[in-house]
């Protein structure tokens, strides 16, 4: 293979010596500062073609040993810190620069303006420092995150057990899974959604910032569904609805209780973030769809069993049917689907934007 000399870019500040490779794909990188000299070495696709590619700089002033790099599909960032923090007339010891150099014009400052942004930099750091002591630690802070941690694990592990559960029935007994669901995941689900209530009680408290309306709507809306539907009337424990309204709620927790839990220890994992911002936007509402399905269905159960009913004056009538309460529970959920999703869709695009800020 031939070797040739990729073309370089170059900035600096007072601390600093940036270049910039312009060479794509880049392998078997070899970069190291020797006797003040830059010496860089590397395949990959540059102006030329496929080639390998060397360049050496030396550099007019004293820097330091230690280079960082980081390569991407398009180029080769390379940061050599300055042994002195001060600005250079120029980058390299020759007077005549080399062919291949090139001013960075991205990252290019005068003098004048390295310095107003150095300053920049330390105001901002001395007002950091400041908010920072004025800003008074919660001595409780760690028994906190302690309590979130176990709660999110704790519900983790139910739905998860659900999940799998669920799942492999499916899997052995086909459409039959279907009509039993009930019987041998309510257990399980009671004590999840009894749980749940802790996620309105938790922002009402301060423990964490979220909104208390949408996780009330959540709950509240859940445990109508599994207590009075499901848990009242014996007729609807062998529906299939059952299994694909416990399925798509396992479903949707089993990437937030993990994403939560790992937020309590300052951990993101990317899939994991992307799926909790992401996977509820088609299973939301179609577990929304699917408790109104099972709102219809007992709607008839209600009317024939009169239960919850209220018993009315004669003039009035013989009682006030439950099954009008919940006609108007009905509209309701497409009321709280509407304010959740608006509510979640936002979440999501201020997280998204706030990591392609970080990423750049």
């Amino acid at each position: 293979m031939q070797t040739l000399t990729p073309h370089v870019y170059w900035a600096q500040r007072h601390a600093d010596i940036y270049l910039r490779v312009e060479l794509s794909d880049a392998k078997n990188l070899d970069i190291c500062v020797q006797n003040n000299t830059l010496q860089f070495k590397a395949q990959g696709h540059g102006a030329k073609g496929d080639h390998d590619y060397e360049f050496s700089l030396d550099f007019l002033e004293p820097v330091k040993p230690e280079v960082s790099h980081r390569s991407t599909q398009r180029l080769v960032n390379v940061t050599v810190r300055k042994q002195e923090q001060r600005w250079w007339d120029r980058l390299t010891l020759q007077e005549r620069k080399p062919l291949f150099l090139a001013p960075d014009f991205d990252r290019w400052l005068d003098e004048s303006d390295a310095e107003m942004e150095l300053q920049a930099k330390e105001e901002e750091k001395i007002n950091k420092v400041s908010i920072e002591s004025r800003i008074r630690k919660d001595p409780y802070l760690g028994l906190k995150k302690g309590y979130l941690f176990m709660y999110n694990l704790v519900q983790f592990l139910g739905f998860s057990w659900i999940f799998v559960n669920m799942t492999v029935r499916l899997f052995i007994l086909g459409q039959d899974s279907f009509y039993d669901t009930f019987h041998t995941i309510a257990d399980m689900m009671y004590f999840c959604q009894m749980m749940a209530v802790a996620e309105v009680m938790n922002p009402l408290v301060g423990l964490v910032k979220t909104g208390v309306f949408p996780a009330m709507i959540q709950v509240v809306g859940r445990n109508v569904i599994l207590f009075v539907i499901f848990g009242s009337l014996e007729e609807m424990q062998n529906k299939a609805v059952v299994f694909f309204v416990f399925y798509l709620w396992s479903t949707i927790e089993i990437f937030r209780y993990p994403f939560y839990m790992l937020a309590c220890i300052d951990t993101d994992w990317k899939l994991l973030t992307w799926l909790r911002y992401s996977i509820w936007m088609p299973l939301y509402p179609l577990g929304v769809l699917a408790e109104a399905i099972a709102v219809i269905q007992s709607l008839p159960i209600f009317d024939e069993t009169r239960l919850y009913s209220i018993p009315l004056p004669t003039v009035l009538g013989s009682s006030f049917s439950f099954s009008f309460t919940l006609k108007i529970y009905l509209a309701l959920m497409f009321l709280g689907l509407f304010i959740n999703f608006r509510h979640l869709f936002r979440q999501r695009r201020r997280r998204m934007r706030s990591r392609k800020r970080k990423m750049n």
